[in-house]
């Protein structure tokens, strides 16, 4: 909703804003596009463009409402359970948006408006009516870190395992995550590329970007794919 404005310089940004209509379509053809290709065709093909199915196992959704509606009809069209993952959200937090030199956080939505409209989402035990945030505006050196800490914890939880069934997770995050979950991934500089450039991840709303951890090896498959969308969808 806050991209749909972004050259209204009279529009007031919302702390946590919802999907338009073609987000929603977007969300829609996306759940389509992975039910239609959720099963893996061939385990012996090449498959690092996802041609043969992609198999996911899981699926991992922000707390913040638009990935929320975003990754509840993937989920319910593969029937996989979606969890409720609290630090794969935008940089900076739930906050207010109207005085820039006065940035406060603010609680973000709470247990009974998820479970309303969320019926299957697994939510964190602490979660309560004081809303998922609740804290301070999240600091720029609060933010790195955090990506650090996510990249652990998804090796804690999905790396390769003798015996364990391979895992294909999906996280339903943001563009700036994004590029901080790249830099903890490959240990790159925050936006430092050579000969004193800057970098970043371009990300076209609901594009899918896939990264394969086997072993000790890390390839970046693809990123930004947005080739199930018609143009005019493409945001």
């Amino acid at each position: 909703q806050n991209n749909a404005h972004w050259d209204n310089s009279d529009y007031e940004e919302s702390p946590d804003p919802a999907l338009t209509e073609i987000g929603r379509e977007q969300a829609e053809l996306l759940a389509g596009f992975l039910k239609k290709n959720q099963t893996v065709s061939s385990d012996k093909a090449w498959n690092s463009q996802n041609r043969y199915g992609f198999g996911l196992t899981h699926i991992y959704t922000s707390l913040m409402e638009r990935a929320a509606y975003t990754a509840a009809p993937i989920a319910q069209a593969l029937d996989i359970p979606l969890v409720a993952w609290k630090e794969i959200h935008e940089e900076g937090g739930i906050f207010s948006r109207g005085d820039k030199a006065n940035v406060r956080g603010l609680p973000g939505k709470t247990r009974s408006f998820f479970m309303e409209n969320f019926r299957t989402l697994t939510l964190p035990d602490d979660l309560d009516e004081t809303g998922w945030w609740n804290r301070p505006f999240e600091a720029e050196e609060e933010r790195q870190p955090r990506a650090d800490q996510v990249f652990a914890e998804l090796l804690a939880r999905h790396r390769d395992k003798e015996g364990q069934p391979m895992h294909r997770v999906a996280l339903v995050s943001h563009g700036g995550f994004f590029m901080r979950l790249m830099c903890a991934i490959l240990k790159l500089p925050w936006r430092q590329a050579s000969h004193g450039l800057k970098s970043w991840f371009l990300l076209n709303n609901c594009s899918l970007s896939r990264i394969d951890i086997r072993g000790n090896d890390i390839t970046i498959a693809y990123i930004n794919r947005t080739d199930y969308l018609p143009d005019h969808l493409i945001t």
